[in-house]
């Protein structure tokens, strides 16, 4: 057997797996691990703390490096108008174990003092992980408020970040005494990572050699740029000249590229759905020096995520012991609507969730756009429905912030409706356990993957999605989820969405509807089918595996 790369007081706690034997460094600034460690927002941690657990599953030979973000991301909460809030409150960790490593790097030109935290790999079960963070007293304040908050929206904090995580878990690895073989850079925020080990080596094709990267979105806000000479003020290049730094990358002007400069200085990426996979070389085709792209389809860790007992009821094929425990989980999550809002949901109903990162691509609003067909979707005494929001905007996101006022001001007329507020991973459990239906209307081609639905079908919540991301691989229209027909692209954005919800609206009444009320037993069915084709294609084992068979042994 191979064994962990990691000194002894740190290494992995089985014995590697031969096929998974090379050393590979994860780099990614959020993680979803468990609902007491607040260190993520949204989609990009689920995954990586999905893949955290998998490694682990597959005695894989990989140590995740992370930001132990004092704050964390925020706490959503209401203000007394009832409307959204943030709250920024100190986290604190015991189960994180200190080792006292610590070591200084620069920026802005002065030493930061870095402490790198273990969390050892039986605590939650994942690959070994280590969090670094620079709110220590030996620091300034200015220093100390680099590790304070997930994605500052303050953009020089936030390279300061980059900078953290980069040559921090670089450094970190020198301070070990370890090299390992592969960096694994999820999304470009560890990019530093490459120029310390550039200006440790010397070889562009040495980085290269080492570095792997996987690109998120295909949206502009999600691929940074930063003006270079700023970059440099702020030690991103670990001392390297411009010279070098615009030969490495390519860069003929002032504009630094974050995704770019990722995809010169590795010898692979990969998007995160074969739909993301084709659009990102479509974006890309036109520069030059590029890695090839690939892809590799983001999945969810079932044995974290699936109900034990709706999975039992399911392997037995046993529809009545299944929709028993559905209606039970559903009272578990009505309780948490009573709680928020003072609202008493039927467990007998069809009830309809979205959830997901506020965002106006993710168009939360969609099935609003027509107040008379969401009102007689909400005061229908025959066939009722229920529907409920959940999710955070960024802080500084105010449009995708008054989306979401917008939709608690207006469940305010409709008993059936609810926004909750705090969707971490408790309250996303909750909800895929407790819904009949999980809703996804992207506009087509702007989700990368939307992974939320997957753990959705684990525990029997069937997926009505646009034909974006994830879905495109999975779908079996009204075998195992329900497709919105693509609307045409020549459409403007309002005609779009409006093809896009009434289709919605049809499928509803013509195909959900009656099939859940009437034919509940066809019903049960398109969920066995949901839960039957999600395993394994869409669980993060295969994932985990796919980035060795396709990424790291390339």
């Amino acid at each position: 057997m191979a064994k962990s790369f990691l000194p002894t007081i740190f290494e992995h706690p089985y014995e590697i797996d031969p096929k998974y034997g090379k050393s590979v460094a994860y780099f990614c600034m959020e993680y979803a691990i468990d609902n007491s460690f607040k260190i993520y927002s949204g989609g990009l941690g689920y995954l990586a703390g999905s893949h955290m657990r998998s490694a682990y599953d597959l005695r894989q030979n990989l140590v995740g490096v992370g930001i132990l973000w004092s704050y964390g991301y925020y706490n959503q909460i209401r203000a007394e108008d009832g409307s959204m809030a943030t709250q920024y409150m100190r986290k604190n960790y015991p189960f994180l174990e200190d080792h006292n490593i610590k070591f200084l790097i620069h920026v802005c030109g002065s030493p930061v003092w870095v402490k790198a935290y273990f969390l050892n790999p039986e605590t939650f079960g994942t690959a070994p992980m280590f969090f670094l963070s620079t709110d220590l007293e030996e620091n300034d304040e200015e220093s100390r408020n680099i590790s304070r908050r997930l994605y500052d929206a303050n953009g020089f904090t936030r390279i300061a970040q980059y900078v953290l995580l980069g040559k921090g878990g670089a450094r970190l690895f020198d301070e070990l005494g370890i090299e390992p073989e592969i960096y694994h850079l999820n999304e470009a925020h560890g990019l530093a990572a490459a120029f310390h080990v550039l200006a440790k080596t010397g070889s562009v094709e040495e980085v290269r050699k080492r570095f792997v990267f996987t690109t998120h979105t295909p949206e502009e806000a999600g691929n940074e740029k930063m003006d270079v000479n700023t970059m440099n003020t702020f030690s991103f290049f670990d001392g390297l000249s411009m010279e070098q730094v615009r030969a490495a990358v390519g860069l003929t002007d002032n504009t630094f590229n974050y995704t770019l400069a990722a995809l010169r200085l590795s010898h692979i990426a990969n998007g995160v759905s074969k739909l993301h996979g084709e659009v990102s070389r479509q974006m890309w085709k036109d520069y030059e020096g590029i890695c090839p792209i690939t892809h590799i389809t983001n999945a969810q860790n079932q044995k974290y995520w699936q109900d034990p007992e709706l999975a039992e009821a399911f392997h037995a094929r046993n529809k009545e012991a299944f929709i028993r425990r559905k209606r039970a989980l559903k009272k578990a999550l009505f309780r948490i609507v009573g709680e928020q809002t003072g609202r008493v949901f039927d467990p007998n109903c069809l009830t309809i969730v979205w959830a997901r990162r506020f965002a106006a691509y993710k168009r939360p609003d969609l099935v609003t756009g027509n107040p008379t067909m969401f009102e007689r979707m909400l005061q229908r005494t025959n066939y009722p429905v229920q529907f409920i929001w959940a999710g955070k905007p960024y802080p500084m996101d105010h449009g995708a912030i008054e989306i979401f006022n917008r939709l608690n001001d207006m469940t305010a007329k409709y008993p059936r409706s609810a926004v909750l507020t705090g969707y971490e991973l408790g309250l996303s459990r909750y909800l895929k356990n407790g819904s009949d239906v999980w809703l996804n209307n992207p506009v087509v081609t702007r989700e990368a993957s939307g992974t939320s639905g997957m753990s959705a079908a684990m525990n029997g919540s069937i997926s009505v999605s646009t034909n974006d991301g994830w879905i495109c691989e999975f779908a079996k229209d009204g075998e195992n989820c329900f497709v919105i027909p693509e609307a045409s692209p020549r459409l403007s954005p309002e005609a779009r969405d409006r093809s896009d919800r009434d289709n919605f609206y049809n499928i509803l009444d013509d195909k959900i509807l009656p099939l859940y009320y009437d034919h509940n037993d066809k019903w049960m069915d398109i969920v066995f089918n949901a839960m039957t084709d999600i395993y394994p294609e869409f669980d993060s084992d295969r994932m985990a595996d796919e980035y060795y068979t396709k990424m790291y042994n390339s």
